[in-house]
């Protein structure tokens, strides 16, 4: 058989122009046409070793559904790829593939890798817009139908509770929020991760007959402990961390200084974004900076575009090339208007006189010496305060985990950082019978990590329930 040629250029993922998407919330990436998806997934290699697989924290069958999708059954696309991937839908748009299983893809040494994500985007759309074409997942019958519990129905939640029912188990979901979803409903902005696209992974969840509580905060509504009492055999902590960090500078607590979560919280769950279709606004001034560098930072400023804003800045204390946020998100940043002021911190905020946010004190920065992370650490340079106008502020330098769960569960080990201590492989605690995962073990990481977590867990616990 002759040497398939290599493709090392993929094909481009058609976009709303800039200027349009940077006033609506409609989803800026539109997807693959058919003939699109065929010609990408032409470009794998079908490696007789998968690489590809190496990168994925779910370990998807990654040759397999490309090649079904190239020959045209996407039934068996669809089948090879939720064997692993409960959320599909959603990885194909918010993982970040290019350091996971793109990076390890062959193509990836001499040109670009084949677009695992989009080509996963295109699979579960098309079973989405098609449903019933694929047969229901069979479930596992010779397990004994242990009853489970799992705190937090987000990614890493939605996962480990999958692959429990698919097992054969019996669970229970309790969400603390009134919508399933976690962080992909609160979060993640409508233009990036519609939330259509997360109601309808969070039904197919339901489908395996796994039960949703909702407005059940565990640890306030009931403990973990009374969920023992109750008969549940093993419990699942995946709450996530949605407790904000600030900066913790003069004028912090200003009229119109958010924390991103409140600002993203309000903007999608609450559907400020729908204003007045739903009477939830949230204010948004003229000027608007965002203080940080990831994917959060990114989407609280490409929002507060869309939602009239005239100037919105990034600010960050390191360079471009330390930015952590996804080089995708930051160029649809830059091409909607979001203006970069990099290498700057905040001193201070300073009042207008009225308990408002009128302006933001900065001082130029420059890199120094590595630190133990191994990036370079930011120093002040004296003498280089200035001032940026704006009459809004939005904080997104990360989250941490509510103390509320560990706090009243007794004999749950935690870590120096206020995560939950956990085995890596497995997610078991230091108390039997539970197991955590995602971002109250790890603090906040990413969709896809989450999910890694919860699917690890559930295979230890189904070990567990069944004794072996």
């Amino acid at each position: 058989m002759a040497k398939k040629e290599l493709n090392l250029n993929r094909v481009p993922m058609p976009k709303q122009e800039p200027l349009v998407r940077a006033r609506n919330f409609g989803e800026v990436s539109l997807g693959y046409t058919p003939a699109q998806a065929v010609a990408e997934a032409d470009r794998c290699l079908q490696c007789a070793k998968p690489t590809c697989k190496d990168g994925c924290p779910v370990n998807v069958n990654i040759p397999e559904f490309i090649k079904a999708l190239r020959e045209d059954d996407m039934p068996e696309a669809v089948r090879a790829l939720k064997a692993k991937n409960s959320l599909p839908a959603v990885c194909g748009r918010v993982c970040p593939q290019e350091q996971q299983c793109e990076k390890f893809c062959v193509l990836a040494r001499k040109g670009a890798p084949v677009a695992i994500g989009r080509l996963e985007r295109y699979v579960a759309d098309w079973d989405l817009a098609h449903k019933g074409a694929v047969e229901a997942d069979k479930m596992d019958a010779s397990t004994g139908r242990k009853r489970v519990a799992v705190v937090g129905a987000g990614p890493a939640g939605l996962t480990c509770a999958a692959d429990l029912a698919k097992m054969g188990h019996s669970v229970t979901m309790f969400e603390a929020l009134h919508t399933a979803g976690g962080v992909l409903k609160y979060g993640i902005p409508e233009f990036r991760l519609p939330k259509d696209i997360v109601q309808s992974e969070v039904d197919y969840v339901k489908s395996l007959g796994v039960e949703l509580v909702l407005d059940n905060v565990v640890g306030r509504t009931e403990l973990v402990d009374e969920l023992f009492e109750e008969g549940f055999n093993a419990v699942f902590l995946s709450p996530g961390a949605g407790a904000p960090m600030f900066l913790g500078i003069p004028g912090e607590n200003l009229n119109n200084v958010y924390s991103a979560n409140e600002f993203l919280t309000r903007v999608n769950l609450m559907k400020a974004y729908r204003f007045p279709e739903y009477d939830t606004p949230v204010k948004v001034g003229r000027r608007v900076a965002v203080f940080g560098g990831g994917n959060v930072a990114m989407d609280s400023s490409r929002c507060a575009l869309r939602l009239g804003a005239e100037e919105v800045y990034i600010v960050y204390r390191r360079s471009e090339a330390e930015l952590p946020a996804r080089e995708e998100e930051r160029e649809n940043a830059k091409e909607e208007g979001v203006i970069f002021k990099l290498l700057t911190n905040p001193k201070q905020f300073l009042d207008d006189g009225h308990g408002n946010v009128r302006a933001v004190e900065c001082f130029e920065m420059e890199l120094g010496e590595p630190d133990e992370g191994g990036r370079r650490r930011p120093m002040v340079k004296p003498g280089t305060e200035f001032e940026i106008e704006i009459d809004t502020a939005i904080i997104a330098l990360g989250t941490q985990p509510n103390p509320v769960i560990p706090s009243t569960t007794p004999g749950l080990k935690m870590t120096r950082h206020g995560t939950v201590e956990t085995d890596v492989e497995t997610g078991r605690t230091s108390r039997e019978g539970i197991w955590c995962g995602g971002d109250m073990a790890t603090g906040a990481a990413t969709v896809i990590s989450a999910m890694g977590a919860g699917k690890r867990a559930a295979a230890d616990m189904d070990r567990y329930l069944r004794g072996i």
